[in-house]
């Protein structure tokens, strides 16, 4: 008897650039195909591919060009690559950790939708970014066997801007990567700091989060850092304008993209995580903060609040006073940061790879029985 057959969108699976859907595809995939080892999985690169992501014997790679990385581009792959490909493989299902679909094809698709920030700030991505995706998602999402998603916020969204069953969304949620964890305070031994992780991108508010460390600092009575890590990916002019006109911009550092050891010692010796996003599907640097042992700040706004539980301080992303309080609270008062840390470790334990790739299973063999 003939196994059955997966097919899988890899597009995200590139060495050392492992990022957001990236990181999900990694830590679900790896955890699927060895759970499901009586599936053939065939992965589907857009360029060539790394042998570290042939995660099991059951995994069959295909560099499907061209690499999709431009609207037009993804017609190419997704409308005449993909169909091409799931046929010659015969897959059963395709699973697509990053969201996109193929219209061109009959075989029950399951998209993982992280969020539709899209539909809310078009304008933060540039116009051609914004048309396709307002245009295919909506189809996508009619034509998905089932939806997967992060968060229960992220499920309601989808219905009420896309009129989408309840009972067609599953919540998935996310996990996170076992590199971060504790460490001891001798391994950071430098300047106080408050850490940004993430992308250097209007969405995440970071206007804001400068102007309100400006005033942290003005009311503060010792020096202390900001640190953002991540790299800088679109429309970042506006948010280095404003550090530019800063008071105390000297005091501000850019880290760039950093590793996952790096970004767990720049968390782990921070005062606290300053996640103020304007919009999140999920949020994953509030869970990864609280694998450190580090307090957060993040917003109340989104699916924030859902992931952070009572382990956070929650603030406005629009006003910048509260941002600037709530540093003020965390670096004048020990007690409120270990009160956060505990619930913190609390937390993080409604999430986790395994309770994802779980669900995502459960899910994709009800497709190939």
């Amino acid at each position: 008897m003939k196994r059955p057959q997966i097919g899988v969108n890899a597009r995200f699976l590139l060495p050392d650039r492992l990022e957001g859907i990236g990181r999900f595809s990694h830590e679900v995939l790896q955890r699927l195909v060895v759970n499901m080892s009586d599936v053939d999985f065939h992965f589907y690169f857009d360029r060539p591919y790394s042998k570290k992501y042939l995660y099991a014997s059951n995994v069959i790679p295909h560099h499907i060009p061209p690499p999709a990385r431009h609207p037009l581009l993804w017609l190419a792959w997704f409308e005449l690559g993909i169909p091409y490909i799931l046929s010659k493989t015969e897959a059963q299902a395709f699973f697509s950790p990053d969201g996109y679909l193929c219209l061109n094809t009959k075989i029950p698709q399951f998209p993982v939708f992280h969020d539709i920030a899209f539909e809310h700030y078009p304008k933060d991505i540039s116009a051609i970014y914004a048309r396709y995706y307002q245009t295919f998602f909506p189809r996508f999402a009619r034509k998905a066997k089932q939806i997967l998603t992060v968060s229960e916020f992220s499920k309601l969204d989808i219905i009420e801007k896309y009129h989408i069953n309840a009972e067609k969304i599953t919540v998935i949620g996310n996990g996170c990567c076992e590199i971060f964890s504790p460490i001891p305070a001798t391994e950071y031994n430098e300047l106080p700091y408050f850490l940004y992780a993430g992308a250097i991108q209007p969405r995440k508010n970071l206007e804001n989060l400068l102007l309100a460390y400006d005033k942290f600092r003005d009311n503060y009575p010792s020096r202390v850092i900001l640190k953002l890590t991540g790299r800088k990916a679109w429309n970042f002019e506006n948010i280095i304008s404003t550090y530019e006109n800063m008071k105390y911009k000297s005091d501000v550092i850019f880290t760039g993209f950093v590793s996952d050891a790096e970004l767990n010692r720049l968390y782990a010796g921070a005062i606290a995580l300053c996640y103020v996003s304007r919009f999140e599907g999920f949020g994953l640097p509030i869970l990864e903060a609280f694998h450190a042992g580090t307090p957060v700040i993040t917003s109340k706004t989104s699916s924030m609040p859902e992931v952070a539980g009572n382990a956070a301080l929650l603030v406005s992303p629009e006003k910048v006073e509260e941002i600037t309080q709530a540093m003020l609270n965390l670096a004048l008062h020990p007690t409120l940061r270990q009160e956060l840390i505990q619930n913190g470790n609390i937390q993080k334990n409604k999430f986790s790879w395994e309770k994802t790739s779980g669900l995502v299973e459960t899910i994709l063999r009800k497709s190939i029985r």
